[in-house]
């Protein structure tokens, strides 16, 4: 198995990055959703409603990128704000149809489940073989695409293992990961879907790869080596 891709979001719900590497802390990818959109309210933006989420169209317009100390949003027309600008919290909000704000992480952290989120090639290529079509890694949000052989939701079988990416990175998934509409919303190039919510639903409970605790933090890079370690 190797690592085939790793994705960071600088600004959670936004549209994000694709990296060849990338320091991993105990939290996390370094900068991942660390910031977020929100509403007068205090609700995150996303692609659902919760106690916690509230759903805003629009947000896959907009994407966020790595700043330190400070992430930056680009606009749909290309236009860049710091993530703490109030110029940029009236673009978004423009973009939105709402009043918002770009906020950092504070007490509770911006996750939807855990630090790092992880799918498979395999559970891509099974909904292929479901969908007749392939299905696109980003769809899914996930920071690292790992690839493996075959054709099955093999992430499931690796809760409660560790998993050594690279030479310093040590990942221990705990939950399979509940999908949502967000999976089928059109972002960037790629078209809405229509269908990939319900084939999850109907043939792995609603649930697609998942996520993981940070055991050792590093370093890890695009085609490390991963390796499920012995129980």
């Amino acid at each position: 198995m190797q690592v085939a891709d790793i994705r960071r979001y600088p600004i959670k719900s936004l549209l994000g990055e694709q990296l060849t590497t990338v320091e991993v802390e105990r939290r996390g990818l370094i900068g991942d959703r660390l910031w977020a959109v929100r509403d007068a309210d205090g609700k995150l933006g996303s692609g659902k409603n919760t106690h916690r989420f509230r759903r805003m169209p629009g947000l896959f317009k907009l994407r966020g990128h790595f700043g330190d100390p400070v992430p930056y949003v680009e606009s749909p027309d290309g236009r860049r704000f710091d993530a703490d600008d109030p110029a940029g919290h009236e673009v978004v909000s423009d973009v939105l149809d709402r009043r918002v704000t770009i906020e950092r992480e504070a007490e509770v952290r911006h996750h939807d489940e855990g630090p790092v989120s992880l799918i498979s090639t395999a559970a891509l290529r099974r909904l292929h073989d479901l969908l007749g079509e392939p299905v696109d890694p980003a769809r899914f949000r996930a920071n690292l695409l790992i690839d493996v052989p075959g054709s099955d939701f093999v992430e499931d079988g690796w809760l409660g293992r560790t998993i050594r990416v690279g030479s310093e990175v040590v990942l221990r998934p705990r939950q399979r990961l509940t999908r949502c509409v967000m999976i089928d919303l059109a972002q960037d190039d790629l078209p809405e879907h229509g269908q990939l919510l319900r084939t999850v639903a109907e043939h792995n409970d609603m649930t697609l790869g998942v996520w993981a605790t940070v055991e050792r933090p590093g370093r890890m890079a695009l085609r490390d080596a991963v390796e499920l370690l012995p129980r």
